[in-house]
């Protein structure tokens, strides 16, 4: 089964230097030592025999060329691997490195939603209402306290009005208490003079 799957690898990797290998084998020396793996499968191929047996046509290579390239196509497989592995690690730190700024992004949204809550409300009795309610409960509280003003500013001028005419009422009893002490004093000085009068009558009639 690994071995299989070596050579499909090796298959796959012989597919994707195909087309660049078929454009520069010519200009390229063919060898088991540099060069792409497709101009190594080239090369054994040009190094190797062949000849026909029942009509068939038989390939024979040099194992030490199918075990040099054998060992060379399994280390691009493990070169391969390890860049596989690296692009890996490096994807699961873009990962993470994603995962982290999202998470921070998320952090910045909700303090930015928090400033603009705060931004957009107001501190009352120390709770947070948003501005529309601040403001009609500061209207409310100041039409209230208008109303109180304007109904201390009534029952004021009433109480002075009441006042007034209680002071004109007592000024008025006051003239008319010492108009009729006045008059008693001259209807009793008269009453005391017509006495007198009779008493100096009756003394002269005896």
């Amino acid at each position: 089964m690994k071995g299989f799957r070596i050579l499909l690898f090796a298959i796959a990797l012989f597919s994707c230097n195909l087309q660049f290998g078929q454009q520069d084998t010519a200009q390229e020396e063919l060898s088991l030592d540099k060069g792409t793996i497709n101009n190594q499968f080239e090369f054994v191929y040009k190094k190797s025999g062949n000849y026909r047996a029942e009509g068939k046509r038989y390939e024979v290579v040099r194992t030490l060329n199918l075990d040099k390239l054998r060992q060379n196509v399994l280390d691009t497989i493990n070169a391969a691997n390890a860049k596989a592995v690296q692009l890996n690690a490096t994807i699961s730190g873009h990962e993470s490195t994603i995962t982290d700024l999202n998470k921070k992004l998320e952090e910045t949204t909700n303090s930015l939603n928090s400033v603009t809550e705060e931004k957009d409300s107001m501190s009352f009795l120390g709770m947070l209402v948003s501005k529309a309610t601040y403001n009609f409960i500061l209207w409310t509280i100041i039409a209230g306290l208008l109303a109180l003003l304007l109904l201390f500013i009534f029952r004021f001028r009433r109480s002075n009005i009441l006042t007034q005419i209680a002071k004109s009422n007592l000024s008025e009893l006051e003239t008319e208490y010492e108009d009729h002490r006045r008059r008693a004093l001259e209807r009793e000085q008269r009453i005391s003079r017509q006495l007198q009068d009779e008493i100096n009558r009756y003394k002269k009639s005896k």
